[in-house]
């Protein structure tokens, strides 16, 4: 559905990712600002202006084909105290995804409130559904256990400190698991599965079906 592109419909994917990463950035340097990197708010970064936080490029290239580099916050656990660190570091990390299923939920209700239909093709149950459809896709994305996704970093700050080393020691492994996994999902090669649509499509189904029939 997502990449079924129309004019419509590339104009709703731009406006799903223009939210949903901007919030997603946004919520990345203001939770790391309040756990103690001083950065974020050095850097102008708690801000809601998207033009502060989108890679505009990679912002076009993901409502295009479903892939781009939409953002990075300037966050470190190593500027925040360290008192309680892992779980600051924690808190900002996850809350990144955390505001992308928190804009999913909003927007699933203010399509039910309107009694609006997914079988209508109206411009505002695109964009609704594309609201929603987004956020859901950002939020589990972002949940996969490989570098540079924020799953790697929660899985990291949730781990005993001898086991995150050894996770850390496997950083580079994971990257090279991420990067051949995406490769393959644009290959298309017969007989290999597509991973990334295993770990995603069916839960992100699931949640759809969830917050919109």
């Amino acid at each position: 559905m997502l990449f079924n592109l129309t004019p419509e419909r590339l104009i709703v994917n731009l406006i799903a990712l223009l939210i949903g990463m901007t919030v997603h950035e946004f919520a990345h340097n203001y939770v790391g600002w309040r756990m103690g990197d001083p950065v974020p708010a050095r850097e102008g970064r708690l801000t809601l202006n998207p033009f502060v936080h989108i890679n505009w490029i990679g912002w076009l290239m993901f409502a295009i084909i479903g892939f781009g580099i939409l953002g990075a916050a300037p966050i470190s656990p190593y500027r925040m105290p360290v008192q309680n660190r892992r779980w600051r570091w924690l808190a900002a990390v996850a809350a990144g995804p955390v505001s992308n299923l928190l804009l999913a939920i909003v927007f699933a209700l203010i399509f039910r409130i309107l009694g609006l239909s997914i079988f209508d093709q109206s411009l505002l149950v695109l964009l609704l559904v594309g609201l929603v459809s987004w956020n859901v896709l950002l939020f589990l994305f972002n949940l996969l256990p490989l570098f540079p996704i924020d799953g790697w970093h929660i899985v990291y700050s949730l781990l005993p400190p001898d086991l995150a080393i050894q996770w850390e020691r496997h950083q580079q492994t994971t990257q090279y698991v991420f990067l051949g996994l995406l490769l393959l999902s644009f290959l298309n090669i017969p007989g290999i599965p597509n991973i990334f649509g295993l770990l995603i499509g069916g839960p992100s189904n699931a949640l759809l079906r969830f917050l919109l029939l």
